[in-house]
């Protein structure tokens, strides 16, 4: 799952940004609400983690245009402790309101339960065959065994699973797993679908992952013996 985080401040955003990637998401920084439409009008986001008080603007009133293309689940962080702040961010659109400052193992905690309200995702939990995903907390298992992959496979294998018997195409994988920032290559993608590969078939799993040339790979049915 890809995060889109509007915060103006470098040290917390950092912090917020390490926090939620050891979790297994990929995030993008936005640091002003300029930049924050136009990283939302390029890219699918499953959830906005944003301030209010930017430098060019509230964040409220950003919030309905970062909606334009579909409910996307809003967090607010902000140092705005007053109930009628408190009241505005809810009745505004808001799905949660954390005031700084927070742990962040609370903040992330506090991603996940928005993330499994129903509505936000669809199934939170996805299954074919034997393999079994929860989107939220990014962990992988075949027959109820934890497989340990990392963030980009998590991210390719989730893609894969939403679409199973269907060709995921390629640039949805790498919306899902890259950010704006990450310098990738001509061949990343390729190497994050070979090493899911070799990690499902070291967990027992026989759902092959095809390539279709040109388009992207799809998630096969479990073969049968």
């Amino acid at each position: 799952m890809r995060i889109l985080l509007i915060e103006d401040h470098p040290a917390l955003a950092e912090a917020v940004t390490d926090a939620l990637r050891r979790a297994g998401f990929a995030v993008d920084h936005a640091s002003s609400a300029a930049k924050a439409r136009e990283m939302a009008a390029l890219a699918p986001y499953a959830l906005i983690l944003m301030d209010l008080g930017l430098p060019d603007g509230d964040g409220l009133k950003l919030l309905p245009g970062l909606r334009a293309n579909g409910r996307v689940p809003v967090i607010v962080l902000t140092a705005r402790d007053q109930l009628s702040d408190r009241l505005a961010g809810l009745d505004g659109g808001a799905d949660d309101y954390i005031v700084k400052p927070v742990e962040m193992p609370e903040l992330v905690a506090r991603c996940r339960a928005v993330l499994r309200r129903p509505g936000e995702r669809g199934d939170t939990i996805l299954c074919v065959g034997s393999l079994a995903l929860d989107t939220v907390s990014r962990t992988a298992m075949v027959d109820d065994v934890p497989m340990h992959l990392g963030r980009r496979e998590v991210g390719v294998l989730e893609q894969l699973m939403r679409a199973a018997g269907r060709v995921a195409p390629r640039r949805a994988l790498e919306e899902a797993i890259y950010t704006f920032d990450d310098e990738v290559g001509p061949n990343a993608l390729e190497a994050a679908v070979s090493r899911l590969r070799r990690a499902l078939a070291s967990a027992g799993c026989t759902l092959p992952i095809v390539t279709v040339r040109g388009v992207g790979w799809m998630l096969a049915k479990e073969k049968r013996p």
